[in-house]
């Protein structure tokens, strides 16, 4: 096509086209999906104390239920032959910090874990999302999903930042501006000066949190800075090969065309941003550290002004409080967002040669992998901490989602550098405020939320500074961004396990799961119960921003089931101590207790994680269809996965008419095929609309892999144009020894004692 004639691409649309398998009409696509990422259901199960006494994980991990998990991803993976980082690996880590470090995170790639901060990676360039485990599923039997296209949003951020002023900093005041939602069913792209400024690891900091503003991913465009991180990276191209070259050059061409168009626009300044900190149960709830707590009888509408009290209440807070006044109990510095060697560079100039506050009652550092601890260790930054009377844990998501015995205790205070400050985040009535490990490292000092700029003095943005590393470093001097991520010294001295790292089995065909995938087909196909007419009690809510968190806290997804979550569902709402009903809650009331429908005016339902665990919640009580004026963009995706049906309705008079029913407590009917709400006299009350393919595979009860392997050869063929066209995205380029024999072997699984463990077969 001559030049003149394309249409203009952002960067979106670039990595996006070049993964489409196959199109619909009515603009299904299934996309073929290069990297997939898989960690033990919700990782922060794994411990973060010593592990020097570890044998095997059957008797480290003490509690049950995480135990089991652990162990059976163990069993998985020795069984499947899958490359495996386990907790005697020093590679081991967050998933979102072990990607990008071992280059298994490529520019130009589709990223996929079952995570929603996989949109880490899209700091690279890379198409990263978080997806559910059905999509797991999916992708693990087909390489592919099926989704469609998303909008394109830009984020430009122009100017210089200014002293004291981070990456978390510049996302928290985005998404302070945008709010949660406001990203939702868009790509984001970040642009300008500040961005083009920063360092990989402050990029993926701003890539990673893209979800809390509601988009489905976040992206920016390769650069110089990006290749330079990937070069020597155990799984990225030799640096100086043909490999390495052709690939830079393609990855050049992954930016945005100069008359590229966006859906939707956003241009910050940076002389706008200070440092910044949350004083709600929302990371949209943001204020400058120089501000005070809001007073919700300001705010808007009335909607706002009760869920301001609400959270005013639960944070316990007064409005007008100087943000530098409130007091906290704990700090936490970690998390997928702010867990690599510069985050913790920067909290060491903050803290070295001083002294954690008397009042602070735990102070933690955990480092977001085994390799990100060695590199701080070889730099004395262990020894700034501990002198300054913090905690020096090993690599886990930690106090990030309480899961393990790193948790708030009830109305605990925490400075945290994690991602979500919702309720009972970090433990069960914790209150969490979002800032950068500059803000954290100062608070420990100062022991209240602290302005960083006024016991630290920076030249520039912190980021910026810690991106060169300080003596002692490494042999060469270079920064743990720019040398090669070395692995397990056993692997030194084993040619067996010598490079234990790849991405595909010892196997010649690209594909060795299609005929399994294939032969399930048929009866997968049939799998889901049909969708046509749905009648029942509908439940009224009216909260915005209901979170998979409220939908089902973190304790009870500790599971490798799907089944029995129900009782769990809406857990901090329902009840008001264990065993105990709220007899306020609308699901604790007749007629509500036989629900099918919950219908809620609140805009944003589900959003947070891309755990499946709330539509499974949802479903095991008996909810089968959520109407509300919008959903975030995965618990939409999974609630189809599952055979259920959520309902936007954007006109306020229709839901209006709709959530009056659910008030006085009547039944109503949704009439999927002809795409009808009723009342209970079957009256219509309003039509709604829902994607062609979607209908039809709720309608037929059809299971998504026994489609997708309709088009077998399709994804064979695709996989051959790669192969050809960019060989060092499936690795067949640089991976190969002579003879064809794979140059990478599945790291060996350590032998479990698995004593009186009761384990079963992983439940997709």
């Amino acid at each position: 096509m001559p030049a003149a004639e394309r249409t203009p691409q952002t960067l979106y649309d670039k990595v996006f086209q070049a993964h489409i398998v196959d199109e619909k009409l009515d603009g299904t696509i299934l996309l073929y999906i290069d990297r997939h990422l898989v960690h033990e259901v919700t990782s922060p199960n794994v411990p973060t104390t010593s592990r020097k006494s570890l044998k095997d994980i059957a008797s480290f991990i003490q509690e049950e239920d995480s135990r089991t998990q652990c162990v059976t991803l163990e069993e998985n993976v020795k069984k499947f032959g899958i490359t495996y980082f386990g907790l005697s690996d020093k590679r081991q880590g967050i998933v979102h910090v072990i990607g990008p470090e071992q280059g298994f995170t490529l520019p130009g790639t589709t990223v996929v874990c079952g995570d929603s901060h996989t949109s880490t990676h899209g700091a690279f360039g890379a198409l990263a999302f978080g997806i559910g485990t059905s999509e797991v599923e999916h992708v693990l039997a087909t390489q592919c999903l099926i989704t469609k296209r998303s909008k394109n949003m830009r984020i430009q951020i122009d100017g210089e930042l200014a002293p004291g002023v981070s990456s978390k900093d510049v996302i928290l005041h985005a998404i302070g501006k945008i709010g949660t939602a406001g990203g939702t069913g868009a790509v984001i792209e970040y642009c300008g000066s500040v961005i083009r400024s920063l360092s990989m690891e402050a990029r993926m900091s701003i890539c990673n949190m893209s979800i809390e503003g509601g988009a489905r991913a976040g992206m920016v465009a390769p650069d110089e800075t990006t290749f330079e991180y990937l070069k020597g990276k155990p799984l990225a191209p030799k640096y100086g090969s043909e490999e390495w070259n052709k690939a830079v050059a393609y990855w050049k061409s992954l930016r945005s065309d100069p008359d590229a168009k966006y859906d939707i626009d956003v241009f910050i300044d940076a002389k706008d941003i200070v440092p910044t900190v949350t004083w709600g149960t929302s990371p949209e709830d943001v204020v400058p550290i120089t501000g005070v707590v809001p007073d919700p009888e300001t705010f808007p509408t009335e909607a706002k002004k009760a869920a301001g009290r609400r959270m005013l209440e639960y944070m316990g807070l007064v409005p007008g409080t100087p943000m530098e006044e409130i007091v906290v109990d704990k700090v936490f510095i970690g998390s997928c967002t702010n867990s690599r060697i510069e985050d913790l560079r920067a909290a060491a100039m903050v803290v070295k040669g001083k002294k954690v506050a008397s009042n602070i009652k735990r102070a933690m550092i955990v480092p977001g992998s085994g390799l990100v601890k060695e590199q701080a260790e070889r730099e004395g930054l262990d020894k700034i901490f501990l002198d300054a009377g913090f905690e020096w844990r090993e690599a886990g998501c930690s106090m990030c989602l309480g899961m393990n015995p790193d948790i708030l205790s009830p109305k605990e205070r925490c400075a945290s550098t994690s991602n979500r400050n919702f309720e009972g985040r970090q433990g069960a009535q914790g209150r969490t405020h979002l800032m950068s490990p500059v803000m954290a490292a100062a608070a420990a000092i100062v022991g209240k939320l602290a302005d960083v700029r006024k016991i630290s003095q920076f030249n520039g943005s912190p980021h910026i500074e810690a991106a060169i590393a300080p003596e002692p470093a490494t042999s060469s001097g270079a920064s743990a961004s720019a040398e090669k991520a070395h692995p397990d010294e056993r692997i030194e001295t084993d040619d067996a396990e010598k490079e234990a790292l790849a991405d595909q089995p010892q196997d010649s065909s690209p594909q060795v799961n299609t005929t399994v995938a294939h032969a399930g087909g048929a009866s997968a196909a049939g799998g889901l119960p049909k969708f046509t007419v749905l009648k029942g009690i509908a439940a009224p809510m009216e909260k915005p921003n209901i979170d998979t968190d409220a939908i089902i806290p973190k304790q009870f997804l500790k599971t490798i089931k799907r089944t029995g979550l129900g009782k769990a569902l809406f857990y901090e709402m329902r009840y008001l101590e264990p065993g105990v009903e709220n007899p306020d809650f609308v699901l604790n009331r007749e007629p509500y207790r036989r629900t099918k429908i919950i219908v809620c005016t609140g805009a944003n339902f589900g959003c947070g994680s891309s755990r499946e665990h709330a539509p499974w919640a949802l479903n095991d009580f008996g909810v089968k269809c959520v109407i509300a004026p919008s959903f975030a963009d995965i618990f939409f995706n999974n609630s189809f996965k599952n055979g259920m049906l959520p309902i936007p309705i954007k006109n306020q008079d229709d839901l209006e008419k709709v959530h009056a029913e659910a008030v006085a407590g009547r039944e109503l009917e949704v009439d999927l095929p002809n795409q009808l709400i009723k009342d209970a006299q079957g009256n219509t009350l309003c039509s709604f609309e829902i994607e062609e393919f979607r209908k039809h595979c709720l309608v037929n009860g059809l299971d998504d892999i026994g489609l997708t392997m309709q088009l077998e050869d399709k994804i064979a063929e695709f996989e051959k144009k790669m192969s050809r066209e960019t060989p060092w995205l499936d690795g067949s380029g640089y991976l190969k020894r002579k003879g064809g024999k794979l140059a990478v072997k599945a790291a060996p699984v350590p032998k479990t004692n698995r004593g009186d463990v009761k384990t079963e077969p992983l439940e997709w």
